[in-house]
């Protein structure tokens, strides 16, 4: 028997006053409306309701059982209804972890646009490149680079891990454009030094594999500082096409070697969507969501 199930078919058949218009009212057959009670009653044993051929009446045991169980009801009732008004309305806070460059080059740019669209959201915004226990530090969703380790959150690619080469205008005037990836050697190349990342460029075209180490500059493990000095003019980068692509259609950085498929490593370093629940999000997350892939997607009008 489902107890609470049953509480309410009690209750329901009590402020009816017969069982037939509570089983009207639940839409249930009269013959299960009347087994949930006599269910009810065996397992509390007491009789709730004196019954003859005309009348339904709560016995003393019932009237007081109700008193009890009335207020309960209208509680879980309203809790239900809370609940459902998260999924009916946009609006409320997240909290929300993203990888520094994404936030600083793609994410916060575009937030103006997601409140004109969402004026009732708030979201509490920490940019950080390292990961932390989303359900101990109470975060919404997250964006993390690489493979998610944890089974028990839900990831969704933004992007992969092919990645793009390119430089300052002034520096491809100065130095030439790389038309294949050994002239890389004779170029400043600006490293990226992160865990799983070596000095080494992988390249790869029709079927063929690359594989140039680089030395530039510029070694930092912060892919927005490489970002700025490529565009100072210090040397060529290798950086994801989202993190660019601004930049690239406002001049300040060029693409080269675009015929082939780059890769700073052979680890997996897509871009993730990271969040804890895949059933039950609040209304609130799943349009922001829905917005960071829109952001990421090179062909979506809301992307940068």
């Amino acid at each position: 028997m489902d107890e609470l199930a049953a509480i309410r078919v009690f209750a329901r058949v009590a402020k009816a006053g017969t069982f037939s218009e509570a089983a009207r009212q639940l839409d249930m057959s009269t013959s299960s409306v009347s087994r949930q009670i006599n269910a009810l009653e065996e397992s509390l044993g007491i009789r709730l309701f004196k019954r003859s051929t005309r009348n339904l009446v709560l016995t003393e045991a019932g009237e007081t059982y109700l008193a009890s169980v009335d207020p309960a009801l209208k509680q879980l009732e309203l809790a239900r209804r809370t609940a459902l008004s998260y999924q009916r309305t946009i609006s409320g806070a997240i909290r929300f972890h993203a990888r520094t460059s994404a936030g600083t080059e793609v994410i916060v740019p575009a937030l103006s646009e997601f409140f004109a669209r969402y004026p009732d959201i708030e979201i509490d915004i920490t940019l950080t490149d390292e990961r932390v226990d989303l359900l101990a530090n109470g975060v919404d969703v997250a964006v993390w680079l690489g493979k998610l380790e944890d089974s028990s959150m839900v990831a969704r690619n933004l992007s992969g891990s092919r990645r793009v080469i390119c430089g300052s205008p002034a520096y491809l005037r100065r130095h030439g454009i790389p038309r294949k990836p050994d002239d890389l050697l004779q170029h400043s190349c600006l490293v990226y030094l992160q865990h799983n990342y070596l000095k080494d460029w992988r390249f790869q075209k029709d079927g063929q594999s690359f594989t140039i180490p680089v030395t530039g500059k510029l070694r930092t493990p912060n892919s927005v500082v490489l970002m700025e000095g490529a565009k100072q003019g210090l040397g060529l980068v290798m950086l994801q096409g989202w993190m660019v692509r601004k930049s690239v259609q406002e001049g300040s950085l060029q693409t080269v070697l675009e015929e082939y498929e780059a890769y700073p490593t052979e680890a997996d370093t897509a871009l993730y969507i990271v969040y804890p629940h895949r059933h039950g999000l609040p209304l609130k997350v799943r349009v922001f969501i829905d917005f960071l892939v829109q952001l990421f997607d090179p062909g979506s009008t809301a992307a940068p």
